[in-house]
């Protein structure tokens, strides 16, 4: 069974403006993520500032959001780490407090071999015993799992279940899931890629764009996996431009300028990240309209 099928959304970590978190208006974008169709919460991710909180504000974050949700819906919760040790505790955490799932970013700046990559993975899902996707973005990491590496952790690792593709790389993902051969779940880390990665056997997307637009996300993949490619198709192109706009600064920049538009008042970025520049936003509102977006 798939940790969840469908539109995952990496929720936005929102802040007050002494840059504390803001567990009040968490518990209102996920009360608005779950009315919307969203089909699992993905918290503490990258889009959730994950850099820059601290271990206890990390799980404090990750233990409120598995409360709130409450088992309705599917709570991943990123415990990944360039320490082995730290995303082992972390990781162990997660599943203690009933995460259904844990996302594992490869490790960052150290960065590892492959050999080093399976030892790491394995001595984490050993100890935390929850189902773990793989998460592979090499553009933020410097590191990158090659497909005869995932292939193995899919087939010995008992708990690695599925990985998150965000390297961009159709033919990466389709070496990946020849390799596996079945073995794993596959999920899209790119928003203007989820039709092609469902095409490959992808079973949703641990998406962005469903922080503002978390229906049509789901419907995306909803509408695939009904056989109505075409009408899925077309919303993924329609999405396109709004998507490329929330990419066009650092994630999760133009995503928290989005929402702020909209009204939810997720507050600022905590440093190095800083407010999106004026004429991006301009871009972003416009496309943002164009999607049908409802601004404040």
């Amino acid at each position: 069974m798939a940790i969840f099928e469908g539109a995952g959304v990496a929720i936005v970590t929102p802040m007050k403006e002494n840059l504390e978190v803001n567990y009040d208006k968490l518990e209102e974008l996920l009360e608005e993520q779950i009315a919307g169709g969203t089909d699992a919460i993905v918290i503490c991710g990258t889009t959730g500032e994950s850099a820059t909180l601290t271990e206890e504000e990390h799980m404090r974050t990750i233990k409120f959001a598995i409360d709130k949700v409450n088992h309705r819906i599917p709570v991943v919760a990123g415990t990944g780490s360039n320490s082995t040790a730290t995303a082992t505790q972390m990781s162990k955490e997660a599943a203690e407090a009933g995460a259904d799932g844990i996302l594992l970013v490869t490790p960052y700046y150290n960065k590892a071999t492959q050999n080093g990559l399976i030892k790491h993975y394995t001595t984490i899902t050993d100890e935390a015993k929850v189902p773990a996707i793989l998460y592979n973005v090499p553009s933020r990491t410097g590191c990158s799992l090659a497909a005869s590496t995932v292939a193995y952790l899919a087939k010995n690792a008992e708990y690695v279940t599925a990985i998150k593709e965000a390297s961009g790389d159709i033919s990466h993902v389709a070496d990946i899931m020849h390799a596996c051969d079945g073995a794993i779940d596959l999920y899209s880390g790119n928003d203007d890629q989820i039709v092609p990665i469902l095409s490959l056997g992808g079973k949703g997307v641990i998406s962005v764009l469903s922080n503002v637009a978390p229906k049509e996300t789901h419907d995306i993949v909803a509408l695939f996996m009904e056989g109505k490619v075409k009408e899925s198709c077309e919303l993924q192109l329609k999405a396109l431009p709004l998507v490329h706009v929330l990419f066009s600064e650092v994630n999760p920049i133009p995503v928290k300028a989005a929402l702020n538009l909209m009204g939810k008042e997720v507050g600022p970025l905590r440093l190095p990240l800083t407010e999106m520049e004026a004429a991006h936003q301009a871009v972003l509102e416009e496309e943002m309209r164009k999607f049908g977006i409802k601004l404040a």
